[in-house]
């Protein structure tokens, strides 16, 4: 039998280019990768990972389960070109199998079956396969359909802002949007002359026949062909070099993440395995609040990635970033968005840290006793009310504290490892652990939610518990320790801090201890999805001007409840929001320390 036909050259030339390149990439990656992530690969094979991961390819890859949950029309587009197309291939290679047997069938009788069957005088249609084929046919091309529209007219796909691509994501997209319709006219010409198809290419096929005759259907019959093996060849050849690779890359992603590879403060390889998951689409761009508020359109994650997989990274966008988390939380591949822009900025920035902070060998600012250390931080300094809030807490408490800080004293590190100084950072870090080992407390409090990240992190304190100031409130309420007045009078509103929210995952404790003292008013956006107050010391690009714009847009949100009194749980925050708005901003502990009993 005959699967061969010179309109295959196109197809099989792009299927090779495909597979060559995909080969190389994830060989170079593999091979550079560290022994212990590649120790880390060879143990997983062998555990349960594997088969969760498996179910994690289908759910995400496939049935793109995180897209649905954030946009159902998107969710749907996504999965009808996903899993639609890999029913198609499955489905065909049935298909094959039930006509002729288990015979070996090279890659192009299997994609251009019902060429190769009318050509091969397979006449005997089996019916089952025909409608089948055509259903799943018309699936994708809904998706295609969806996605073409939301090409121009985002918004009605419940999205602001369609994202904008580069030359060979132009290429790749106009030779996806042919395939399946140019697929559907090729096998529709087949079914009119030979006969065969099912409801949607056999019904279309006899429509053609009557309208143009099965004279021009011969004539127009090659050349569609050859057009469809085109639209394949040039979408496979883009490929590897525009979004689409996300197909082949998100997969053994899911598998590395779920053997414990992660991305680290300096970049490695294993980073290509998260930059090019990136399918760029759009989704982190909506929540992003210097594109919703500031009118900052090219900076998003999805342009970072872009620019940072194709080797033109430039610091202006890799350094104007809140690093809030809004985008990661809704990213749909579950990329560590925010560590590859600190990797990106450790590799634009790092300074080798040559004894820089020798000069505080033996320096100790610290006062005070006792098993509980608390440590200020930078910011809660320079906000003194929040300072003597948790002095009036100990005291009401009895606690015995050793103040790490109070009186001066180090950085926690992470300001200045987010501007990509990780060396530097990881100097005042080393001196700050030795400082907590060397005074033997077992629980260390912040109120600084920068701190408190850093410290549970990067600083690996064993054998010290390290809290956020809520947590620590709440657990001297719950143990008797403190006794506040509740008053319905008083109406609280609060605000997120992301460092402490979607950064830590804090979210239930701070409302616990504000709903002790008086009403709590959510503001539309809260927990997981609570605005940046626009401050974060992450981003070194945007104005004082911008800033405060952002401030003002949560302030506004925030006074929308009709809260009394703005709560917040981060000094920086407090700052940020005060700045904003008329009404009363504190600090929880403020709350606390006024409402004592």
């Amino acid at each position: 039998m005959t699967f061969f036909a010179n309109f295959c050259i196109p197809f099989i030339l792009g299927a090779t280019v495909l597979f060559v390149t995909i080969t190389i990439k994830y060989i170079s990656w593999l091979k550079s990768l560290p022994k212990s992530d590649l120790k880390l690969i060879v143990k997983g094979i062998l555990s349960p990972q594997t088969l969760v991961s498996i179910w994690e390819v289908v759910r995400e890859s496939l049935l793109h389960a995180r897209i649905f949950r954030v946009n159902r029309r998107l969710g749907y587009m996504h999965m009808s070109l996903a899993f639609g197309w890999f029913l198609l291939i499955v489905v065909g290679w049935i298909e094959t199998v039930a006509y002729l047997g288990f015979r070996w069938v090279p890659l192009q009788g299997h994609v251009f079956f019902k060429y190769f069957a009318a050509l091969n005088g397979l006449n005997a249609h089996i019916a089952i396969f025909d409608f089948v084929m055509d259903l799943l046919l018309l699936f994708v091309l809904s998706g295609v359909t969806l996605a073409w529209y939301k090409r121009r007219n985002s918004a009605k796909l419940g999205m602001k802002r369609a994202t904008q691509h580069i030359f060979f994501d132009k290429i790749a997209l106009t030779a996806l949007w042919f395939v399946f319709p140019v697929r559907l006219i090729a096998e529709s010409i087949t079914a009119g002359i030979y006969g065969g198809g099912g409801f949607l290419t056999g019904g279309l096929g006899k429509l053609l026949a009557m309208t143009i005759g099965s004279g021009a259907l011969e004539w127009v019959y090659e050349p569609i062909w050859w057009l469809y093996s085109l639209a394949l060849g040039i979408f496979f050849m883009a490929m590897p070099f525009s979004r689409y690779m996300h197909i082949f890359t998100e997969i053994p992603l899911i598998f590395l993440r779920n053997y414990k590879l992660r991305p680290q403060d300096k970049e490695k390889s294993y980073d290509n395995f998260e930059v090019e998951a990136c399918s760029r689409c759009g989704i982190c761009i909506d929540p992003c609040q210097l594109q919703q508020q500031l009118g900052i359109h090219d900076v998003q994650s999805v342009y970072f990635l872009r620019d940072r997989r194709y080797n033109m990274l430039q610091q202006k966008i890799a350094h104007n970033c809140l690093m809030c988390g809004r985008c990661e939380q809704v990213c749909p591949v579950g990329i560590n968005l925010n560590t590859l822009r600190l990797n990106s900025r450790t590799s634009m920035r790092n300074i080798p840290n040559e004894g820089r902070y020798n000069y505080l060998r033996g320096k100790d600012y610290s006062s005070g006793e006792g098993k509980v250390g608390y440590f200020a931080g930078c910011m809660t300094l320079l906000t003194p009310n929040t300072l003597n809030a948790m002095r009036k807490i100990f005291e009401t408490a009895r606690e015995k504290v050793w103040w790490a800080d109070k009186d001066g004293g180090v950085c926690c590190g992470r300001p200045m490892k987010l501007t990509g100084e990780t060396d530097s950072a990881q100097g005042m870090m080393d001196f700050n652990k030795k400082l907590f080992e060397k005074h033997n407390i077992s629980t260390l409090v912040t109120s600084c939610p920068i701190c408190l990240r850093v410290f549970r992190e990067e600083y690996n304190l064993k054998g010290i518990e390290v809290l956020h100031h809520s947590e620590y409130i709440l657990r001297l309420l719950q143990q008797g320790r403190l006794r506040v007045k509740y008053s319905t009078e008083q109406t609280f509103t609060y605000h997120d801090p992301c460092e402490l929210g979607r950064g830590s995952g804090i979210y239930e404790q701070p409302r616990a201890v504000i709903e002790a003292i008086g009403q709590l008013l959510e503001p539309a956006h809260n927990r997981k999805n609570a605005l940046c107050c626009g401050s974060s010391l992450a981003n070194t690009a945007i104005d004082d001007k911008q800033q405060l714009t952002i401030a003002s847009g949560v302030a506004e949100e925030m006074d929308a409840t009709g809260a009394k009194t703005l709560v917040t749980a981060c000094p920086l925050c407090k700052k940020a929001i005060a700045r904003g708005t008329k009404s009363k901003v504190v600090d929880l502990s403020e709350i606390v320390a006024g409402n004592l009993k």
